[in-house]
């Protein structure tokens, strides 16, 4: 009989249905848009500043890689062309390549008949504005690397400034589940400027490295344009 009793509780039990406990989940968009009115506006330059180093990477990474886009043959026709005596068929050489090597080029040939020392200065000045041209509007993107973390880490002392202040003025009773979403949301602005930072800091390095290879290619198509006019005639 005893056991009769205690198949029956165990059978209730087991009709018995345990609470449902429904997970909380948040979506990354309603994460950035919970953080109120200073959250969503700081959130806000951030993703505008992302498209604008975005944007410059691309535009930039473009423009370096046509600079770098030379006829392997380029120096061996101007050579021909200089040796034979015709500048003016290196002149037109020139001016068929849309690249800083060959613009560096013209501007050497076109004072072929100076002394060696203006022919270097006027090919390193000539250097400088294709390097100026190159790094244009690429330090933006060092700018938006170190201001978008800093940007974001405001939006994350403003949240917590204000997650005190309720905590203050409701004199210790606020709820600890309302001051941990005020704390979690306001700490979404600092991974936000994390984010764009990163991307940008990337950005901005491999843009240095490849401007880097095109300094290097138009210095040694200099000296090697400087030795042709050094070679014995």
């Amino acid at each position: 009989m005893l056991n009769f009793f205690q198949d029956a509780d165990a059978a209730q039990a087991a009709l018995e249905v345990e609470p449902v406990v429904e997970e909380k989940t948040l979506s990354l968009f309603d994460l950035m848009m919970s953080g109120g009115l200073g959250g969503q506006i700081i959130i806000g330059i951030l993703f505008i500043l992302l498209f604008v180093a975005v944007y410059i990477y691309f535009e930039r990474l473009f423009a370096i890689k046509a600079a770098t886009q030379v006829d392997p043959n380029f120096m061996l026709q101007i050579k021909d062309s200089v040796l034979n005596g015709n500048i003016e068929s290196a002149k037109i050489r020139c001016a068929q390549n849309n690249s800083p090597v060959a613009r560096l080029t013209e501007k050497g040939i076109s004072r072929i008949g100076s002394p060696l020392e203006d022919i270097n200065t006027a090919i390193e000045n000539a250097g400088r504005l294709e390097v100026y041209k190159l790094e244009k509007n690429v330090s933006i993107l060092a700018t938006i690397a170190g201001a978008a973390p800093m940007i974001g880490f405001l939006g994350t002392v403003i949240g917590m400034v204000l997650a005190f202040h309720t905590l203050a003025t409701s004199s210790g009773q606020a709820e600890m589940g309302t001051l941990a979403e005020g704390i979690y949301t306001a700490m979404t602005t600092t991974v936000a400027g994390l984010i764009v930072g990163i991307i940008a800091y990337i950005g901005y390095n491999h843009l240095v490295v490849k401007t880097d290879k095109v300094v290097h290619q138009m210095e040694a198509t200099a000296v090697d344009f400087l030795d042709l006019l050094n070679e014995p005639a």
